[in-house]
């Protein structure tokens, strides 16, 4: 199956080239996707190696460009990943190879056991939000904001979420589960970024919930 790995980027010129690289010696032949929103170098530099990039400028924000960027994909496996050095792209062939076995959602978790290059405070929120979604939907998650996963483009093309708003991850996960895809979770290794964070904490934190109560909305299936 096609390959194709997705990153939405902001101002990420110090990385980019790096993580492009990265993904190169692992996925040769896969399509790099960048939905790119940059006041820097950061789609020069990706087009100069490669990668296919869509200019979604002025930003639209987290949620809309991580839409596109998974839905515009063109391989039939789509790898999401950020764009700072923080996801460890020698996993690609992990996620591909439980992909093929009939998964149809990998999730990579940053929270196995606590990160550290991840904030206490970070943590502990996350920790949070993964116990209130097994509550509210019986998954059993430890990380619903991952930036690293692996979907099954089929998948993606019949599920239907609001992009609109911050923690679209939430949705991203959720709901196909609840729908009755097939999804799996493999601890990965969160690293340092290179560049600074663009969280906006308490934003998110609020979105996250909203997300979460209101994708019991959806029907549950087997």
């Amino acid at each position: 199956m096609k390959l194709t790995i997705s990153m939405i980027t902001l101002n990420e010129e110090r990385a980019v080239a790096k993580v492009v690289r990265d993904i190169r010696g692992v996925a040769p032949e896969a399509e790099i996707f960048l939905v790119d929103s940059s006041k820097d170098r950061t789609a020069e530099i990706a087009t100069e190696l490669g990668c296919r990039v869509f200019k979604q400028f002025p930003p639209k924000g987290y949620g809309p460009a991580m839409d596109r960027a998974v839905r515009d994909a063109a391989g039939d496996i789509v790898i999401t990943l950020d764009c700072d050095d923080t996801y460890p792209v020698e996993t690609i062939p992990i996620l591909v190879s439980l992909i093929d076995e009939g998964y149809d959602l990998v999730n990579a978790t940053r929270l196995a056991k606590r990160p550290k290059a991840m904030p206490f405070a970070n943590y502990l929120a996350n920790r949070i939000f993964a116990w209130t979604a097994r509550l509210l939907h019986g998954i059993r998650t430890t990380d619903v904001h991952s930036g690293m996963r692996a979907y099954r483009k089929s998948m993606i093309d019949n599920v239907i979420w609001d992009p609109r708003g911050p923690a679209l991850p939430v949705d991203m996960l959720v709901i196909p589960y609840r729908m009755g895809y097939r999804v799996a979770e493999i601890p990965i290794e969160y690293r340092d970024r290179i560049g600074a964070s663009t969280l906006q904490r308490w934003n998110s934190t609020l979105w996250t919930f909203k997300r979460l109560w209101r994708a019991r909305g959806v029907r549950r299936q087997g």
